[in-house]
């Protein structure tokens, strides 16, 4: 098969690789130096693959370029490597560390002894290793093994290359399948693209295709409909109508809807994708998310209705529990008042009543939730509840799905907290280590910013929450929803199957902000009032008409006008939040235009896509990387850059991480960010540009989300009526303007009738659960008495 490598590049380049300048194991990322045919000096090499050693032969299709600091360099899109032929290439070669158990003096005497058979001697006849003086049994099997692990992912890359699909996750591919790889991706590409992180359907369908599979074969468009669903989750949603699902898919494998029908009915009947009517419109979920739904409903049904640990301790009477997830609060009983009392005495909380009354509530209840706007004093009453129970002597936790926001809490209330995934101790790959085999060991966990909390992410909590603990959701219930699949706070709260502590007073201080003031407005369905620039205040609208006005009074705001009356850092300080990304508004065209204000190219820089990374640029994490504990939507500050390594190094709030090349694909400039990605964030100042070039993603949530995100200052830029547009755009209870498909809610009253039926037929027929001395009969008329359902 002649060697392709599937890209309109120009040249090809033919040598033997002299040494390697340097080389990023995690990536495959190498700078080689090459003797080629035609020219005096080794080339520098640049390509993304497998380990090349020195002594190997090179192949690569790629292109010259000219760095401004390194000179001509060839980067290679493709490249197909060969043992070296010759004893001085071998020895070079196997000296080279290439393989375990080999040195530059094992090398020299394999060389001397087979000369320029020897690698043929390891692969063909391994027995004869035992006469080399130093090689014994153990040696001569770590010797076997590394060569193997070198051919296989030799295979691997050509195989690639030849079929058109670049080679710059040939080394995740074989740390997944191992030796498998390459018949793995031979027999169905579409697996590596469901299961390994960086290879997409799109690679794996240019695969399939490159190997003859036909365009309509089932495989191929099964693994579409999976990828389409999967695309839909990435949107925030569950599932998808039939109807949307198939226009889509088509769209995707250029194939006719009944083709896809078809197969849409085999792989529902084999239970990999499910099919459901769903308020009268057929739809279809993921199985896997399909079943999360379920699960968790149910998981949380048992959770409200059960009695919390610490209940004894506080509430005398259990009977006297209301008997409904009550929207409101409950009289305070006397146990927490004298808690509080002597609380207000030692430390100065003082609860106002409505708020001590509302904190029965929530001790009453093994799972509620608190929720309301800014200023109405959610993290008072987390860290009122926090200080009662930890006076009983109740291991208590705390988490946010970010790591700022956890840091606030933690502030807040003087009790650690953590991100979610640290809390349940996410390792490498994305799993967490703390579940059902391993729960956490706390009475109480408190969930901050719940609103960002996915379908995925909260089964995991559950997962790893013991059976006797409660659970405390705080969250903004008017605020986007999550980015990952579901609208978990959402549904929660219609389903009416939790208690619910919704506070709606704000207190004097807060209301003395503009800021807070402007969000309860929106949220309200009302325009903000506003004041004139130069007036006192910590809200503001400037008014502009055209784009290019809007972005000049941006860069003065940012770089001028704020820090000089406020005395705030331009890049620490401000961020400017975006309602989308695209368009001269949008995200990428401030961030360059931020960055030639804030931060102008004067000393070295690294270029990765449309980005070019700098000593102090402001960036963010745009991908979660379980393995250096950073994620999706954390910002740093470049530090460091190293030109020759293609590298920079980013500081972040808990250290400093390297990023080299290939890595950079996971950062871009966050001068600007969207809106969404700053969620769980709060920023000093925060500027939001507002036109109605952002038409498509005007609405009401988004515009509070970002508002709220602001501590000092807000300040829009723009145009009245995108403000207007904004307000007036919420058609969904969720805030969005798609609605999102989930089945939470009606999971959660499917369960809730179920557990009302089943108690009412165990209540209705004691001799059936009392155990000989009635303790099974009292224990489910306790359960009986804390019925959440009503």
């Amino acid at each position: 098969m002649p060697f392709d490598s599937g890209f309109d590049d120009r040249y090809e380049l033919t040598g033997q690789v002299e040494r390697v300048t340097f080389r990023n194991p995690e990536t495959g990322f190498s700078v080689l130096k090459v003797k080629a045919g035609g020219h005096r000096k080794p080339v520098a090499l640049v390509v993304h693959g497998p380990v090349i050693e020195p002594g190997e032969r090179v192949r690569a299709v790629g292109a010259w370029v000219q760095d401004g600091r390194y000179g001509l360099q060839f980067r290679a899109a493709a490249i197909a490597a060969s043992p070296p032929s010759t004893a001085d290439g071998i020895e070079r070669y196997l000296g080279s560390g290439l393989v375990e158990g080999v040195g530059p003096i094992h090398a020299a005497r394999l060389v001397d002894a087979f000369g320029d058979r020897t690698l043929a001697v390891i692969e063909q006849e391994p027995w004869r290793l035992h006469q080399i003086a130093g090689i014994g049994p153990a040696r001569a099997d770590s010797i076997l093994k590394a060569w193997e692990r070198q051919r296989t992912l030799r295979d691997l890359t050509l195989f690639l290359s030849r079929h058109g699909v670049a080679t710059d996750r040939v080394l995740r591919l074989h740390q997944t399948y191992g030796a498998g790889a390459l018949d793995l991706l031979r027999r169905d590409p579409y697996r590596a693209a469901a299961e390994v992180e960086g290879f997409h359907f799109g690679q794996a369908d240019a695969l399939a295709r490159a190997l003859g599979l036909p365009a309509d074969a089932p495989v191929r468009l099964e693994a579409g409909l999976r990828h389409v669903l999967d695309l839909a989750a990435d949107e925030g949603q569950c599932g998808l109508a039939e109807t949307d699902l198939l226009d889509r898919a088509a769209m995707l494998l250029a194939v006719e809807t009944p083709k896809l029908a078809r197969v849409l009915t085999a792989a529902s009947a084999a239970g990999q994708i499910v099919r459901e009517t769903v308020a009268g419109e057929a739809c279809v979920f993921p199985a896997g998310l399909h079943g999360l739904e379920r699960t968790m409903a149910r998981r949380l049904v048992e959770q409200a209705c059960g009695t919390p640990p610490w209940y004894s301790l506080l509430h005398a009477d259990p009977a006297a529990r209301d008997n409904g997830p009550a929207e409101g609060p409950v009289a305070c009983s006397p146990a927490i008042a004298a808690i509080l009392d002597r609380l207000a005495a030692e430390t100065g909380l003082v609860l106002a009543p409505a708020q001590a009354a509302a904190l029965t509530t929530i001790l009453a209840s093994k799972l509620s939730i608190l929720t309301g706007g800014p200023g109405v004093g959610k993290t008072v009453l987390v860290t009122a509840v926090v200080r009662v129970l930890a006076a009983q002597g109740l291991r208590i936790a705390l988490a946010a799905p970010t790591g700022r926001s956890a840091k606030r809490l933690q502030q807040a209330t003087g009790h650690d907290a953590s991100t979610v995934h640290r809390l349940l101790e996410v390792g490498p790959e994305g799993a967490f280590r703390r579940g059902p085999e391993r729960p956490l060991d706390v009475d109480l966990l408190v969930l901050d910013e719940a609103s960002m909390l996915d379908v995925r992410l909260l089964a995991a909590v559950l997962d790893a929450l013991p059976a006797r603990a409660g659970l405390l959701l705080v969250g903004d219930a008017d605020q986007l929803p999550s980015v990952g699949p579901g609208q978990v706070l959402a549904d929660l709260i219609t389903s009416a199957a939790v208690p619910v502590v919704r506070l709606r007073e704000v207190f004097r201080q807060a209301a003395a902000s503009r800021i807070v003031a402007a969000a309860h407005r929106i949220r309200n369905g009302q325009r903000p009032d506003t004041v004139p620039p130069g007036a006192d205040s910590d809200f503001y609208m400037l008014e502009t008409r055209s784009a290019d006005v809007t972005l000049a009074r941006i860069l003065e705001m940012v770089k001028e006008r704020i820090p000089g009356r406020f005395g705030l850092d331009p890049r620490r300080d401000i961020q400017v939040l975006c309602p989308m990304n695209k368009g001269s508004l949008g995200t990428r065209a401030l961030n360059l235009a931020l960055q030639q204000a804030l931060n102008p190219p004067t000393g070295p820089r690294v270029a990765r896509g449309p980005w070019q990374f700098g000593v102090g640029d402001k960036v963010m994490q745009v991908e979660n990387d379980h393995e250096r504990a950073v994620y999706n939507g954390d910002i740093g500050t470049v530090v460091a850059v190293d030109v020759p390594q293609r590298a920079i190094e980013v500081a972040f709030d808990d250290g400093t991480l390297r990023y080299a090349d290939a890595e950079l694909d996971r950062l871009v400039l966050a001068y600007a960010s969207s809106i969404h990605k700053a969620q769980g964030l709060e920023f000093p100042a925060v500027i939001i540009p507002l036109t109605l070039q952002h038409r498509p993603m005007l609405q009401r949530a988004l515009l509070y989300t970002g508002i709220t995100r602001g501590r000092r200052l807000v300040v829009l830029v723009g145009d009245r009526q995108a403000l207007d547009l904004a307000i007036t755009n919420a058609p969904h209870p969720n805030g969005s303007i798609r609605p999102r498909r989930s089945t939470l809610a009606l999971r959660l009253r499917e369960a809730q009738g179920q557990m009302r039926r089943s108690r009412s037929s165990r209540i209705a027929r004691p001799t059936m659960t009392a155990s000989s001395n009635g303790s099974g009969l009292q224990a489910e008329s306790v359960l009986a008495g804390t019925n959440r359902g009503g």
